[in-house]
């Protein structure tokens, strides 16, 4: 009987309208209705929603990766489309503007224009493409750097970021911001990435039994120092100067390993230093600080190939500064960063649903 009443007590309350911070919320998530952002960050009874979700793009590897990750989540709803609306710009402003929040999984050019279409001020977008990164009024969602969970949370508008920039603005950022890289420093950055980050057609090119043979050996790429990353490095790291940067693509499928190499021309303290800024600034989030992360002398690109964590470390010496941040192009360098940043908008824990 007590059951009973319980149950049923909890049922009305799936049809109260509830005054949450100064706004009004229905909150009936598994009873069909919804309770929309930015409320989802002070609404703590998950019981009471689940929040509709859109993937503007799921047939792109991104795309596809972040469907297979929320399929299984009991806190949300997917709305789908079929492959004949996926094409209908009316079916998807439909979907775009019945949800609370909507990742684009697209090129540059397509991402504007869903942005275009939405209408509803209750629609949060997650943007995953470049489009965005350096624009005004966009959070850049890379919640460890500081100020930035706050800015996500509080957004309707959050850059996902890119996959390389990710790795140079952890390493980059968090010294620039505590005195510790001076901002017109001119920094040199290589990254090794999987053959994933580069969709479906290059996935394609490296499996194929008979690829070229070029194929087997890593390939630098960028090389014209125009790459997409290049602005948000920059702008959100606060250099005056763009890095050199040298992206190189190898034959395995995920896993990135991003390297800044420094002098003591480039600092103004030490490699103690250096680690103890890492230390703090990293005790909180899912980027971590390691002293020895090498295995043996080495550090495989390929670490932490289906993780959505990130590692930094320091190597080298008081003369020759290797910053090293290790972690999976296709996690939190892309679906992986965008789930947390989805998380953090939910209002739960920003690890919910990832592998750390």
């Amino acid at each position: 009987m007590i059951l009973w009443i319980y149950a049923f007590l909890l049922h009305k309350l799936s049809f109260s309208i509830l005054t949450i911070q100064g706004e009004t919320a229905t909150i009936i998530g598994y009873f069909g209705k919804e309770c929309r952002p930015p409320l989802f960050g002070a609404c703590r009874a998950r019981s009471f929603y689940m929040a509709n979700i859109f993937i503007d793009g799921s047939a792109g590897t991104t795309g596809l990766r972040i469907h297979e990750r929320l399929a299984n989540r009991a806190d949300i709803t997917l709305i789908r489309l079929d492959e004949e609306s996926r094409k209908d710009p009316a079916a998807r402003a439909d979907a775009l503007n019945r949800a609370d929040i909507a990742f684009l999984c697209l090129p540059d050019a397509a991402a504007i224009e869903s942005v275009s279409l939405v209408t509803s001020p209750g629609t949060a977008i997650i943007d995953t493409s470049t489009a965005h990164r350096t624009a005004e009024g966009w959070a850049y969602g890379f919640a460890e750097l500081h100020g930035r969970r706050e800015a996500i949370v509080s957004s309707k508008r959050i850059a996902n970021p890119g996959c390389h920039a990710s790795g140079f603005i952890s390493l980059v950022a968090p010294l620039t911001e505590l005195g510790l890289i001076r901002r017109d420093a001119r920094l040199a950055c290589f990254s090794l990435t999987g053959y994933s980050g580069g969709g479906k057609k290059m996935i394609a090119q490296y499996e194929d039994p008979a690829r070229d043979a070029l194929l087997e050996a890593p390939r630098m790429y960028g090389i014209s120092q125009q790459h997409k990353h290049l602005p948000e490095m920059q702008v959100i790291c606060g250099l005056e100067h763009a890095p050199v940067f040298c992206p190189i693509v190898a034959s395995y499928y995920a896993g990135m390993e991003v390297t800044v190499a420094l002098t003591p021309d480039d600092i103004t303290g030490t490699v103690a230093d250096i680690r103890e800024a890492y230390r703090g600034y990293y005790a909180s989030g899912l980027v971590h600080y390691v002293d020895a992360a090498d295995e043996a002398g080495f550090l495989s690109a390929a670490a932490f190939s289906g993780r959505d964590d990130m590692q930094v470390t320091v190597c080298g010496n008081e003369e020759r500064i290797l910053l090293v941040s290790r972690f999976d192009n296709l996690g939190k360098g892309a679906s992986g960063a965008a789930i947390q940043n989805m998380n953090l908008l939910l209002g739960v824990n920003e690890a919910e649903g990832l592998n750390v």
